[in-house]
């Protein structure tokens, strides 16, 4: 069964026990739904290789290898991360976009008796939500944007308000201060999309009532 997602906060209150993203490990570093885990079912070298045979070779063949692949990469989830679910464990799980992936997935764990769904149009619906959220749909707060030129302490600022129970969003912390002329975060920083994508959900965290300061980043800070 395929789920719709309708709004991010539809999203957050699913009675799913965990959301499971099986795109290869280069798509899910780039961005994913957050809370999923990643447990592929074609590694990055297995995509592309199922990929060549596809176009260059024949398609039955490339369905043929992809399934055999997707059978023993499931069969290690079941024996690895997934060996101590019960019965009563209830995943989420989703792919790219057309469902192959994640359905062939899901259809294993439904054999072995668990209660598993589908997002339907997979991590592109999910997507859509985020640039809605960003762009479509208006901010029910009152902005108070703290500005200064670098270097003068605005970072400090912004922590010793959220010290004082302020709400604060530090665009660049977001974005691990990509573009900062003082340097980059100690974890390097994150993809683009993975950055923007974690803005509405940062939003959604705020109280809808009262004033909450930011700082300005450039238009490309994470995206």
């Amino acid at each position: 069964m395929a789920l719709k997602l309708t709004s991010l906060h539809a999203l957050a209150a699913l009675p799913f026990d965990q959301i499971i993203d099986v795109r290869a490990p280069s798509e899910f570093a780039e961005d994913h739904i957050p809370g999923a885990i990643n447990l592929p079912v074609l590694s990055d070298d297995e995509r592309a290789t199922v990929g060549t045979i596809y176009v260059q070779q024949d398609r039955f063949l490339a369905r043929k290898v992809g399934a055999a692949l997707v059978a023993r990469n499931a069969a290690a989830h079941l024996e690895g991360p997934l060996a101590t679910k019960d019965g009563g464990w209830r995943p989420l799980v989703y792919c790219w976009r057309g469902g192959q992936r994640s359905g062939s997935f899901a259809s294993i764990l439904a054999q072995v008796g668990w209660r598993v769904e589908l997002i339907e149009g997979g991590y592109k619906s999910y997507r859509r939500l985020v640039v809605a959220a960003m762009y479509d749909q208006p901010v029910p707060h009152r902005l108070i944007l703290l500005d200064g030129g670098t270097g003068t302490a605005k970072t400090r600022v912004l922590a010793r308000l959220a010290q004082a129970g302020a709400q604060v969003i530090d665009l660049e912390e977001m974005a691990a201060h990509r573009g900062s002329l003082l340097g980059g975060g100690p974890a390097g920083n994150p993809r683009r999309r993975h950055s923007k994508a974690a803005s509405p959900w940062r939003w959604r965290g705020l109280i809808r009532r009262g004033r909450f300061s930011s700082r300005p980043k450039a238009t490309r800070s994470g995206g």
